[in-house]
């Protein structure tokens, strides 16, 4: 099918975007990102996408061991101020959200559940010699998406390749419900909290093209009979407030679990934003994530972990968990003021090609690439302004080929590159993990002319992985 006919193909794609249509691979359109009235399929791939089992099986069996180091991190607020020192004092958005959680440790927490979904990314690095491995890319503590629409996955590859009559691969393709997985955990900690009339609260964004991704893990919840409700900043700040014991009330509603599908970029805050935020992490509500796993999902903690030794503190007589973790570190490489971060902008500046500069954002597309490392670096090599990024060794896969459908785009043959996620689920209670699981994952995949962003951005599409 890679290389058939025009009219074969044509045919093979209308069936699919039907298909991801039946199947409920739903998204907004960008003409009407806030209405249920026009609704088109999510960009996604026609066919799956090789990916090496071995490989793939390693990133699942990390995602437990990312879940324990993530937690642990959220809890050691000794390594979380030493880390961000530097990045606190040229980086507004991090020190904003460093300010609510001193605030929080010197009030002291309300609520001893934590509530942890994530998702860490990885891409198939090839060596010059044809060796591969697997190379994390970063670990997305707050509002990690597409656990539901890639739960759908599955179905729309299963039809396309009973229509191509590939009966073989479509065999292959692997069950996944990352919505049901993510909805489980969501579940634990309601319970935990211990008030049935209490309710899970979306923190959701102003423009909603991506609610179908939402209403997944939404339904799942509700099918357990746990109330949902779906609030933007704008509106906690108008309604909500604590009561005495700090339990958060939102309209009137008590809420048990705050979820974080929001709030993870500068740009979805206002004063009033911030003011909402300080109230939520100060409340007895259960906040996934909270302030502190919030901030252990930074970029500059990224690159600390991957320092000898750190990985040790955290997992003390566990050299197995270190080996594991520490398998799937790309080169990480600090930019703080000193010998060290000079040495590591002469290594940018020489060879920008083999290098990715990321400051401490979230949400695709923000890392910088090739001559653009240079001008950014020549900019600020001097000064405390390069503390706000860190500089990592650039993942080298291997393309593979596929269609890449979007609504309203001509079929095409495309050279791509595909990136594995792994979806955590843990819920902690006092010291006792009372839940730590992989629960599914994620495959997306772009062409190669694209550097960097994602699903949301309309660069990479939904795919599916074919283990091989």
């Amino acid at each position: 099918y890679m290389t058939a006919d025009g009219q074969l193909l044509e045919d093979l794609a209308e069936v699919a975007r039907d298909a991801a249509l039946l199947h409920g691979l739903l998204m907004r359109t960008r003409d009407a990102p806030n209405s249920s009235e026009v609704v088109g399929h999510a960009p996604f791939a026609l066919f799956p996408s090789p990916v090496p089992k071995s490989l793939f099986l390693q990133a699942l069996a990390a995602q437990p061991l990312f879940n324990r180091l993530v937690d642990r991190i959220s809890r050691d607020p000794e390594f979380l101020e030493n880390v961000l020192a530097s990045t606190i004092k040229v980086d507004d958005f991090t020190a904003r959200l460093f300010s609510i959680y001193r605030h929080v440790l010197q009030e002291g927490p309300k609520q001893s559940i934590v509530l942890g979904l994530n998702r860490s990314d990885y891409m198939v690095d090839q060596d010059r010699d044809g060796g591969m491995s697997l190379k994390q890319i970063e670990i997305n503590t707050i509002a990690a998406s597409f656990g539901g629409l890639t739960s759908q996955m599955p179905d729309v590859h299963r039809h396309i390749l009973g229509v191509a009559e590939r009966l073989e691969d479509q065999k292959k393709i692997l069950d996944n419900n990352p919505a049901a997985g993510l909805a489980k955990g969501l579940a634990k900690a309601w319970e935990l909290y211990g008030s049935e009339r209490a309710v899970v609260m979306f923190l959701v964004e102003e423009i909603q093209r991506n609610i179908y991704d939402h209403r997944y893990i939404e339904n799942e919840l509700w099918k357990r009979n746990i109330p949902v409700i779906r609030r933007r900043f704008e509106e906690v700040f108008k309604t909500g407030s604590l009561d005495q014991e700090k339990r958060l009330f939102v309209g009137g509603k008590e809420v048990a679990i705050v979820y974080f599908r929001n709030g993870y970029m500068p740009q979805n805050y206002t004063e009033q934003s911030w003011e909402v935020r300080l109230m939520m992490e100060r409340s007895l509500a259960i906040k996934c994530p909270d302030i502190g796993t919030h901030l252990a999902g930074t970029k500059k903690v990224q690159q600390e972990l991957a320092r000898p030794g750190v990985l040790e503190s955290f997992f003390p007589n566990e050299p197995d968990a270190v080996d594991q973790i520490r398998a799937t570190f790309a080169g990480q490489y600090t930019l703080d003021m000193g010998e060290e971060g000079d040495r590591t902008v002469a290594m940018a500046l020489a060879e920008p090609d083999v290098f990715v500069l990321k400051p401490q954002r979230e949400g695709g597309g923000n890392n910088i690439y090739g001559s653009e490392i240079c001008q950014v670096l020549e900019a600020v090599k001097g000064g405390s302004e390069r503390t706000a990024y860190i500089l990592m060794d650039k993942i080298r896969p291997r393309p593979s080929h596929n269609y890449l459908l979007r609504p309203g785009e001509p079929l095409r043959l495309n050279a791509c590159l595909s990136e594995l996620g792994a979806f955590g689920a843990y819920v902690r209670h006092g010291k006792d993990m009372v839940m730590n699981e992989c629960v599914g994952h994620l495959l997306r995949t772009k062409s190669v002319e694209y550097s960097d962003g994602g699903v949301a951005a309309g660069v990479a599409v939904l795919d599916n992985p074919l283990l091989v």
